[in-house]
Parts: C-alpha cells; structure tokens; sequence
C-alpha cells in the first residue's frame, strides 16, 4: 500500500472529517477535505488524487453523482462509498456504477484502513493495466547487455543521473537502445515504484498525440463521448518517456514547454489547468541543436529537455558486445532449451559487419537466424546480412573507403538492402531495425530510386 497516497474526503459530518482526516494524517496519508459533492467536483479539476471517501447523502450534489463523475472522468481514483445501515442497497448499485468498496456506518478506523489498503493496491493494478496499453512497441528486456568501456561508462553516466528528478535527453541512432536506457534511468530512480509510461512521438498524428499525452474532455471532438486522462496523469510520480521527440510537430511544442516548466497542462478541449509531477526522458536519432538552428525544433524546450543528456554509443563502437549480444539474443528467443550456437565463420562475419541498425538490427538478424537455421549450428547464410559492411565498403572501393562519411556508408548499405528484399519497404525496414517512417526519410535524404 502507498502510504504516501492523496486521499479526499467526501462528507457533510465536519466533525467525523476532521477526526478521520487526523487519523489518516498519523498513517502518513496526505488528506483534503469538502463537505458537499459539488465542492468535490471542483477540487478533482484542480488536484489528483488516489482515493476517495465518499459519504452518499449530501445537501446538493448526491454522492452518488459524484460517483458518476468519477468513474467518467478519473477513472483511476478508487472511490470508498460510506453509508448508512438503511442505504446498503444503494451501496450496492454504488459499485455497480464504479465503487471499489463500500462500509457501513459505524466502522473502525481499522476497518477502514484495510479497505483502503485494498483500493490502492486496486488503483495500482488499473494503472498498470493502463499503462502496458499504452505501450506503442512491444519493450525490450530491461537488462543492458555489453562490457565494452564505452558502454560501461554510459551505464554509469545514466544511473547517477538517475538519482536526480531532472530531465533526461537521450540521444543516438536509431536502434542503440534509448528506450532500454530510459527503462533503466527509471528502475534505478526514486520513482521506480510509480509508472513508467511510453509514447512513440512519431507514430501519432498531432491531435492524437495530444489527446494521448494530455487527455481529453467529453465533446472534444466527435468521438469524445467522455473524458479520459492523459498519459501525464496516468505517469503521476513515475516517468513519461517521449521516444523520437525530434519529430514532435511545432504546433506541440509550446505545450511540451509548458508543461516541463511547471507541471501543468490541459486536457483537449479543457479550460482547467491541471498538474502533473513527472519526469520527462526524451529520446532522438536527431541534433536537436541543429534543428533548433534550422527552427524545427524550439530552442528553449530543448534546454528544459537536455538538463542531462547522455549519448548512447552505436553498436559498431561496442568491440566484442556484438558477440555477447547476439548469443544472449540466441537464449531469449528460443522457446525450448537449445545448444543452437554460431559457428566461427558467423561469428567473424558478425564482428566484422557495421550494424547501421544497432542492436536492434542484430536482434532481428538473430531472430531470422533461428528460423533458418536447419540445425544446431547457425551458419553465414543463416544470418543473411547484406554484403555490405566497413569490410565489403574497402574491398570494393579499396582506399576511397577510408574517406567515405557515415552518411555515404549508411546511403551504400540502405540501397543494397532495398534492392535485397525487391523495395519491399517493410521487409527492408525490419530488416534494419528502424521504422517504415525512418526508412522513408533516409530514402528522401539520399535521393534512392
């Protein structure tokens, strides 16, 4: 149970309140009180809560609508109904309608603080619930896998920065494994045991992007037959990580700011200000600086994101984690015990290739790997890697390679890979370990036809 949890009760007995407000004050809880459910409407538009005490016979508003509104509107607040003797059956409809519990009156304080123990670890399972539906890509194990320095020295830079509550900026290519990190910054953080919740921030149009982020108020747009929290509420605590915010649309990125500079933000369609205590992980393939210089990216929301930033070093740059990875990759995607191993020729070749998809290009080659693989052993032709890599690019253009920009290289190896699997976009994309989205930029940027 979260004995730092807000709780808000509801109920016309002043002198009850003050008394249960107390008790609950001793156990640790933060507390509010109002005294009709008019007044507790009003204080949900301006203040999160966890758990509601809601007594049903009020003057002006019933409790029962108050319960209504609620479920609506803040379906995570689990809401206790109190009741007397005569009003059970009424109780009873009270769950129906989205009540985590009720208790008669009289009760003991005791009795009481075992069902709000219930309704919290209620709450917990509703967030988590929330969250994993949130999740845009399925996620990868959170165990960072390597012990090359370079790897070794971001492991440390991210998990001091972790002990902070600053803002994290993440940066590298696509594929090495941002999303990990962030997952890892979180796990080793004071927020770990609060959510921690992802939004891909290229894979949304703007309005969907939002609605997501902020929520939405009933009648916002045509299909807003409710309200519904944000992904900033749901995260309240824990850690919101924006993957790929470089392709965050300028239209956004005022209310990005606002909200990174005090917490606070609005649902669509809302006039209420609402606050939010969040950590913010971004993460991009991109030179925020430069797409500030080329204002496709505001300057002042890259300062307020970059507090710290920490660049995740490509795979290429890894020496002898690519083995190390590959055979853990071999382990996980076995369904059943295997002595399925590489021999050494798939082993030199996989050192010896560029990985312009990172790690995540090395797990998909490993995946497909498996599948092909006829038995034990997990031959080159298994791996079916493009014959392109540092090594092929010197062996077909001897010395010039040594002068060839990571551009030109990545330009060589997407080109083969298209014409590999016959444009296929998808196929291709996959292959590489990027998004159908990235791939159509690169091909873009390059020219490829």
């Amino acid at each position: 149970m979260d004995k730092n949890a807000r709780i808000l009760i509801v109920d016309d007995d002043e002198t009850l309140c003050y008394l249960l407000k107390e008790e609950l004050v001793q156990e640790g809880f933060t507390v509010d009180i109002v005294h009709d459910g008019s007044e507790a409407i009003d204080k949900l538009k301006f203040k999160s809560y966890d758990l509601m005490l809601l007594d049903l016979e009020m003057k002006i508003v019933h409790g029962e609508d108050v319960l209504k509104t609620v479920n609506q509107n803040y379906p995570s607040i689990q809401v206790i109904v109190l009741t007397g003797k005569s009003e059970v059956n009424t109780a009873v409809e009270c769950m129906r309608l989205g009540a985590s519990d009720f208790l008669t009156k009289p009760y003991e304080f005791d009795q009481l603080l075992v069902r709000i123990e219930k309704a919290l670890d209620l709450k917990e399972l509703v967030i988590d619930n929330t969250v994993l539906k949130s999740q845009i890509a399925q996620k990868a194990s959170s165990e960072i896998i390597g012990k090359s320095p370079k790897l070794l020295e971001v492991t440390e830079l991210a998990r001091r920065a972790a002990a902070s509550h600053s803002n994290i900026l993440l940066e590298g290519e696509t594929g090495t494994g941002k999303e990990l990190f962030a997952e890892f910054i979180h796990k080793n953080s004071p927020r770990n045991k609060k959510p921690f919740v992802v939004i891909n921030c290229a894979s949304l149009p703007d309005q969907l992007l939002e609605s997501e982020l902020f929520g939405y108020e009933k009648g916002a747009f045509t299909d807003a037959k409710s309200s519904k929290q944000g992904l900033v509420e749901i995260a309240e605590g824990g850690t919101l990580f924006l993957d790929e915010i470089g392709e965050l649309s300028l239209t956004l990125q005022p209310k990005l700011l606002r909200f990174l500079e005090n917490g606070e933000f609005r649902r669509l369609g809302g006039v209420t200000t609402l606050k939010s205590d969040v950590r913010v992980i971004g993460a991009t393939n991109k030179n925020l600086m430069e797409e500030a210089e080329n204002k496709t990216f505001r300057r002042d929301l890259l300062f307020r994101l970059n507090v710290i930033t920490i660049t995740i070093p490509p795979l290429r740059e890894r020496g002898n984690d690519i083995l190390l990875l590959a055979k853990f990759f071999i382990q996980k995607k076995m369904p059943i015990k295997t002595n399925k191993k590489l021999n050494a020729e798939s082993e030199n070749v996989l050192s010896a290739y560029s990985f312009p998809g990172n790690v995540r290009e090395l797990d998909h080659t490993i995946e497909r790997a498996i599948i092909f693989s006829e038995n034990d052993e997990i031959k080159v032709s298994d791996l079916n890697l493009p014959k392109v890599s540092f090594g092929d690019v010197s062996e077909t253009f001897n010395e010039a390679a040594e002068v060839l920009k990571l551009d030109e290289i990545e330009k060589i190896h997407i080109k083969k890979a298209l014409n590999h699997y016959n444009w296929n976009r998808e196929e291709t994309a996959r292959m590489l370990g990027i998004s159908q989205k990235t791939l159509y930029s690169k091909i873009k940027k390059y020219s490829l036809k």
